[in-house]
């Protein structure tokens, strides 16, 4: 529960001991005190959730105490109860602070209703507090593709969010499992609780037991506060488990008794601490196998794979990849300022051929590249993409381009490379494999056609861009069987180009 250490400070011992009485029935700690100087110094051995403050005690106002509250950086919530209620009496302590105001005497009912809205209050400021410090590197993503693949994948999803059930993602490094994470927690009817992320991998593992569970005061060097863990910052929302391979066997077990009993206590605490979460799990490893080498224990993972989700890597669905690259640029387009109107056909079939090991993750590194290495061209070409041999291969039927054809992603139009009278000259495209493996002749081939294409068919600049003569460049096209105008000397004094 976000509230559970109380003081109460009342000098009338009957008002006193039935308040306390109250607050210990529904389970809080409760400390009393009958002076200021008493409440002050439980506030000083102690972090407190929450003071019932009278207004009149021996020693002082409870509003001196309300003004001194602001001070503090850990501060309990203030409620102010009083016998001698007025409107200037509340309005003064609202300004100093109060959480609530309270006339004495005050019913059952009344009391319910305060502390209700101080536990939602407070688990809010907890919430924002943590998401504060993170970082969202998706947001506004969605699920991207109209491929077989992942129109199941959404179709599963959209069968799965309802439901109270954990759900177990894998798939490789940059799939986007967070993105589909996302969407069943958007698609649940805890969309609008928490949504709390833990990076298993990322936490180092002293540490993770106290982001999962928080702890207490004192519970080791360093725990000058008390912390609530992740678990319950998401009570009543979902929590993320990202790569939960990586969590070590002894927070394994803690991890398993949360997920059985909805259970949990703080590092160095002896409180039980019911959660109410959704657990989502990410993975990008065979867990499976991970149980058969005594990494994982098998009774986790049978709580977690209620319901397995697999996300497909880039490369069984090559077909989404166009829908992709191009809300990628608009998205970098935006981001770093660059104008750019569309992906070159050439460009779209290097993207289309790569293997993309790291998947969706990689697509999106390349295509920022591509945005801010395209300058003012206006259109991404396979330069621009940053590969090794950049293989230009028709690994789709849509997507092969004819010698003289035209065709562009994104609306910008790309046309063959043109002669200085304007004529188009055609540069053909040459053949490669999906894994990028070409012979060095042909390697050799497919550069000096690319950089004539780069050059618009100009041979000085061409040959200027390989580090070669125009000799070497009239003599290769000569072997490919590409005549050339022979307009000036070796060294280009011409800026002849190929017919």
């Amino acid at each position: 529960m976000p509230i559970e250490k109380i003081i109460v400070l009342e000098d009338d011992l009957i008002v006193r001991k039935n308040l306390e009485q109250q607050l210990r029935h529904r389970r809080y700690d409760v400390a009393s005190a009958a002076t200021l100087a008493e409440a002050q110094d439980l506030l000083g051995r102690d972090t407190f959730d929450l003071i019932f403050v009278d207004v009149r005690l021996p020693d002082g106002e409870g509003t001196d105490l309300l003004r001194e509250l602001q001070t503090r950086p850990q501060r309990p919530l203030a409620v102010i109860t009083t016998g001698f209620a007025s409107v200037e009496s509340a309005v003064e302590c609202m300004r100093n602070g109060a959480f609530d105001y309270l006339i004495k005497p005050f019913s059952a009912d009344q009391l319910e209703v305060t502390l209700k809205k101080a536990e939602e209050f407070t688990q809010l400021l907890r919430v924002n507090r943590y998401l504060s410090h993170e970082e969202d590197d998706d947001a506004g993503c969605e699920l991207l593709g109209k491929s077989p693949a992942m129109e199941t994948l959404r179709s599963l999803i959209r069968k799965v969010a309802p439901t109270q059930a954990t759900v177990l993602i894998q798939g490789e490094s940059g799939t986007g499992k967070e993105l589909v994470a996302r969407a069943l927690y958007r698609q649940s009817p805890r969309g609008h609780a928490p949504f709390i992320k833990v990076n298993c991998a990322a936490i180092p593992e002293n540490l993770i037991e106290s982001e999962f569970f928080g702890h207490e005061k004192g519970a080791f060097t360093g725990a000058i506060n008390k912390r609530e863990g992740r678990f319950e910052l998401a009570h009543g929302g979902t929590i993320l488990l990202d790569e939960v391979s990586e969590v070590s066997s002894q927070v394994q077990a803690k991890l398993l008794r949360v997920l059985q009993e909805r259970e949990l206590e703080r590092v160095g605490g002896n409180r039980t601490i019911k959660v109410d979460v959704r657990v989502i799990a990410t993975t990008n490893r065979n867990l499976e196998q991970s149980v058969q080498r005594k990494e994982f224990r098998q009774d986790l993972y049978f709580r977690l794979n209620v319901v397995p989700i697999q996300v497909p890597p880039l490369r069984e669905r090559r077909s989404d990849i166009p829908e992709l690259a191009e809300q990628f640029m608009h998205r970098f387009s935006r981001k770093h300022g660059v104008r750019v109107t569309g992906i070159s056909a050439a460009c779209l079939q290097a993207l289309k051929a790569h293997g993309w090991p790291g998947n969706v993750r990689e697509l999106q590194n390349v295509i920022e590249r591509a945005v801010i290495l395209s300058g003012d061209s206006g259109l991404l070409e396979t330069e621009h993409l940053g590969f090794a041999t950049a293989p230009v291969v028709a690994s789709d039927a849509d997507t092969l381009v004819s010698a003289g054809a035209s065709g562009v992603l994104g609306g910008a139009p790309i046309s063959a490379a043109s002669d200085a009278a304007g004529a188009e000259v055609p540069v053909p495209l040459v053949d490669g494999s999906l894994n990028g493996i070409v012979s060095l002749a042909e390697l050799e081939r497919q550069q000096i056609f690319r950089a004539l294409e780069h050059t618009r068919g100009n041979r000085t600049h061409a040959a200027r861009l390989l580090g070669i003569s125009i000799r070497t460049l009239r003599n290769k096209l000569h072997e490919y069987g590409r005549d050339t105008k022979d307009g000036g000397g070796d060294d280009g004094g011409d800026d002849g180009v190929v017919d």
